[in-house]
């Protein structure tokens, strides 16, 4: 019996520091809530959230330990009963209860709930004998398939949501080619002045000019000029003549005046540019 009673009072003073570091921090933390709320930051918050799961993970591991015993089982009987104010009540409870009289006993020494509450878990009981097994077990499935697709939508939505912000966010070109390709086309920036060998301009002795690029056409295909061009070019073709039609092998061009070389003729197979005098000519084989 004295084991009995030993452990009861350990298990008791264990808990009652549990307690006692659960009401400080609960203390602490309401503390916060009313004087600091305008420089609380919610890290600090969520590190008292942890404090206190932290302290009442501990008082549930002290309740279900072995060597605790049942407080179940224990009878707590009220010894004495007076009306009148009691200072050290007053100073364990910090003012909450001054008397323990008739009134607060029940409240404070209930091992049941209250009358209403009591009655309104009867009637829950019996309603839910009322209900056959079958009946229950087909309520159960569809409430869970119901539970299931809401979590379902729920989970799509948000993957919705992110693969969305995901699109929105995301970059579809380079700032640094756009502002270049920009520079270069508004101010002409990073461009030069480079051209291919052999595409300098015409009149130019000694450089390969028209001709080279067309005699270099051996792949196209020929075309047949016949008649005399229309007046109707006249105005489009001002200041240049045409080239004499009729002659073996030529095909009627467009003349252009100025000096040149002598008219040079092209191996067969090839289109060819000739000038001659005042006069130029492309020549297609026969």
């Amino acid at each position: 019996m004295q084991r009995e009673e030993k452990q009861l009072e350990a298990s008791v003073d264990a808990l009652l520091n549990q307690v006692a570091d659960l009401k400080s921090s609960l203390g602490s933390f309401i503390c916060k809530l009313e004087n600091e709320y305008d420089r609380l930051t919610w890290p600090s918050v969520l590190d008292s959230f942890a404090l206190l799961s932290g302290q009442l993970n501990t008082l549930n591991k002290v309740l279900k330990h072995e060597k605790t015993p049942l407080l179940r089982n224990q009878v707590i009987i009220p010894l004495v009963l007076s009306p009148d104010r009691d200072e050290e009540l007053t100073r364990q409870t910090e003012g909450r209860v001054p008397v323990f009289s008739h009134e607060v006993v029940p409240d404070h020494l209930r091992t049941k709930p209250d009358p209403e509450v009591e009655e309104q878990e009867k009637q829950l009981t019996t309603d839910a004998a009322r209900i056959g097994t079958d009946a229950a077990q087909k309520q159960i499935q569809t409430l869970n398939k119901m539970c299931s697709n809401l979590l379902e939508k729920i989970s799509k939505e948000e993957r919705e949501s992110e693969s969305g912000g995901l699109r929105q966010n995301k970059q579809t070109f380079n700032p640094t080619d756009t502002n270049a390709l920009v520079a270069a086309v508004a101010f002409g920036k990073g461009l030069s002045n480079w051209r291919p060998p052999g595409s300098s301009g015409p009149g130019q002795p000694g450089q390969p000019g028209a001709g080279a690029l067309l005699a270099g056409a051996s792949g196209m295909q020929q075309v047949q000029m016949t008649g005399a061009p229309s007046q109707q070019q006249g105005p489009l073709l001002s200041g240049v003549q045409m080239a004499q039609t009729g002659q073996p092998g030529k095909v009627p061009g467009v003349c252009c005046p100025g000096p040149g070389p002598e008219e040079s003729r092209q191996p067969a197979g090839k289109l060819g540019l000739g000038i001659q005098g005042s006069e130029c000519s492309v020549w297609a084989p026969a």
